[in-house]
């Protein structure tokens, strides 16, 4: 079986399963009904996120994915939710897109696939109006020095089998490094393997 069948026949279904598990979707519940107005929401894939947003405070939705066969499923959940979402089928490296345009910026499981996580939030900072915030929820870097350990072993099988996911990221380091700083930045294990659980989230500002 080839990678590139895997990856266009089998990865979107099981990132699919895998990013709509109950507990997951609690996490999307608490942090996608902040965005407001106008919205650039990083790494779309098949749409999961699109049945929490507040219609009321959105205006405009923006969505990027490079992985075009996932597109087919956020089209499906986008009638759904009666949403109009603009798609682009690119990388977050260059958002194409100018500065000060975005007055949310959404990130959810998103952070651990982009070749170029520093580049993406510094572009993520770029296009945020003055004020603006960037929403993130994505799993990385565990405290426990045992279950890092794990992630290191684990990672050269995982990240074949899930489109590149890097289960040992920084999250809140390289938001900092980007630029971004924490107020309610929140941490914690969710059920599950430990390994691939460690959480963060909250919402990021740019540094003036």
């Amino acid at each position: 079986m080839s990678s590139s069948w895997y990856q266009r026949h089998i990865l979107p279904g099981a990132l699919d399963f895998a990013c709509g598990l109950p507990m997951i979707g609690r996490q999307r519940q608490l942090l996608v009904p902040r965005a407001q107005g106008r919205v650039l929401e990083i790494g779309i894939g098949t749409g999961l996120n699109l049945r929490y947003y507040d219609k009321s405070r959105v205006t405009q939705i923006v969505g990027l994915d490079p992985a075009l066969e996932l597109h087919p499923l956020a089209r499906k959940r986008m009638a759904q939710a009666a949403l109009e979402v603009e798609l682009l089928g690119l990388s977050a490296e260059a958002i194409p897109q100018p500065d000060a345009s975005f007055d949310t910026v959404l990130m959810t499981y998103t952070l651990c696939t982009i070749p170029d996580p520093l580049a993406a939030l510094q572009e993520m900072r770029r296009v945020l109006v003055p004020g603006g915030q960037l929403l993130y929820c994505e799993h990385g870097r565990a405290p426990d020095e045992a279950v890092r350990r794990w992630q290191e072993r684990l990672q050269p099988l995982w990240g074949k089998l899930a489109g590149g996911c890097h289960l040992g990221r920084d999250i809140a380091a390289l938001l900092q490094a980007a630029g971004f700083s924490l107020p309610d930045l929140q941490t914690r294990y969710l059920p599950g393997p430990r390994p691939f659980t460690f959480h963060y989230w909250g919402a990021a500002f740019a540094k003036t």
